[in-house]
């Protein structure tokens, strides 16, 4: 009998070391897990927590440099949340909360008026409990930081940091840096607007170029052969049509390369209706750089330069050679003519604030202020000129530039 119920006892036995087997596999599998995690990802807490943050400051950043709106707010607030580790974070414009991110939502119609007296005076502040007071035995709210966010001209909003406990010095310093880093994003988002603002009124310069010195040569050369060649004035006319219809369009800050071109020669197919055989234009233009992404009107005047100023006051025939070559990562463009040229000390002088000529090369210094905007200083123009040797105006383009997309 004692045999048998030693027996029956081996099941019970071997059910207690599979269990002890079990767990010390799954402490083996953790271990693994942790060391593998801490040489194959980072070595330490503080790399983690550092990786952590940076992580989410670049995924609040984007939105942000667009404004601060209603839309902008509530896709970053998850990760300013995060920046600060609170259990919840409004972000309010100077009227009204934007977004609620965490816990107590029930707060959100009162925040206003906890955080107006930061508003109006540009001062962080602590809310402590009974100024939180929400008639709710159970909130767990029990504080929150109000940190304005300040730009240039004045302010435009709060961060609130809401805690389960009385404020601290550190949530109040983090909150702080938030709010900065906030109104930095913000300010470059203006800064971004005022770009546009500017490139728009700089095309605008241009297109006010084109209307005076173009558009009424252009319709006394079609008038010429309405009579004699009407075939040849329709096809002019539409050529013309399609030109300004580009030329004055109202979208996009960039095209291809090979729009630009293709307007560059409905204007030498007017051009040439006006000046005949004396104006001859070669292209020379590698197609791999065709879909490349430049400047709306950036060769045009360019061209227009060319014709107006090196082949108008030339007798007999003048050439215009226009070449786009591939080198790599960047487009080299060259636009080349064999007209009068000019004094190189003359063309730096000829601005609209010194010369009464300057308005006549005003496309020039326009397209260099756009290049050099757009890609920076190293791609401005190249001017090679000089009395009776012609001139060629040089630029290169960089194939892909962060922010530039043909539109």
């Amino acid at each position: 009998m004692a045999t048998a119920a030693a027996l029956g006892d081996y099941p019970r036995v071997e059910t207690a070391l599979v269990g002890i087997g079990l767990v010390l596999v799954a402490a083996s599998l953790l271990w693994a897990v942790v060391r593998y995690r801490s040489t194959h990802g980072f070595s330490s807490t503080e790399q983690r927590l550092t990786f952590d943050a940076l992580h989410a400051a670049s995924q609040a950043a984007p939105p942000l440099r667009l404004g601060l709106t209603e839309a902008s707010a509530g896709k970053s607030i998850r990760y300013l949340r995060q920046l600060l580790g609170t259990p919840a974070l409004a972000i309010t414009s100077v009227h009204e909360v934007l977004a609620w991110e965490g816990i107590g939502t029930h707060h959100r119609d009162t925040i206003m008026k906890v955080a107006a007296d930061s508003l109006d005076s540009a001062r962080p502040a602590v809310a402590k409990a009974d100024e939180l007071a929400c008639g709710q035995p159970d909130c767990p709210i029990r504080g929150a930081v109000i940190a304005p966010v300040t730009l240039e001209d004045g302010v435009a909003g709060a961060l609130v940091a809401f805690t389960w406990h009385e404020p601290g010095a550190g949530l109040v310093r983090a909150t702080l840096e938030t709010a900065r880093w906030v109104g930095t994003q913000l300010e470059l988002a203006e800064l971004d607007q005022s770009r546009a603002r500017v490139a728009r009124a700089e095309i605008r310069a241009l297109r006010a170029q084109i209307s005076p010195h173009f558009i009424y040569n252009a319709l006394g050369a079609i008038g010429s052969f309405i009579r004699t060649d009407p075939d040849r004035a329709r096809e002019l006319l539409l050529e013309f049509a399609e030109f300004t219809r580009y030329s004055f369009r109202q979208y996009g800050e960039f095209t291809t390369l090979a729009e630009e071109l293709g307007n560059i020669e409905r204007y030498l197919l007017i051009e040439r209706a006006r000046f005949g055989e004396r104006l001859q234009v070669t292209l020379r233009i590698a197609p791999e750089v065709l879909p490349v992404a430049v400047p709306f009107l950036t060769l045009q005047p360019l061209v227009e330069n060319a014709v107006r100023h090196g082949l108008a006051g030339k007798p007999g025939i003048g050439t215009i050679s226009i070449q786009a070559q591939d080198a790599g990562a960047q487009c080299l463009i060259t636009v080349e003519d064999d007209g009068v040229g000019m004094d190189p000390a003359r063309l730096r002088d000829l601005t609209p604030e010194n010369s009464s000529d300057g308005r006549e090369h005003v496309g020039l210094g326009n397209v260099d202020d756009r290049l050099r905007s757009v890609f920076g200083d190293d791609y401005g123009l190249v001017v090679e000129t000089a009395p009776g040797a012609g001139t060629k105006v040089s630029l290169r383009i960089p194939k892909f530039h962060a922010g530039v997309r043909a539109g």
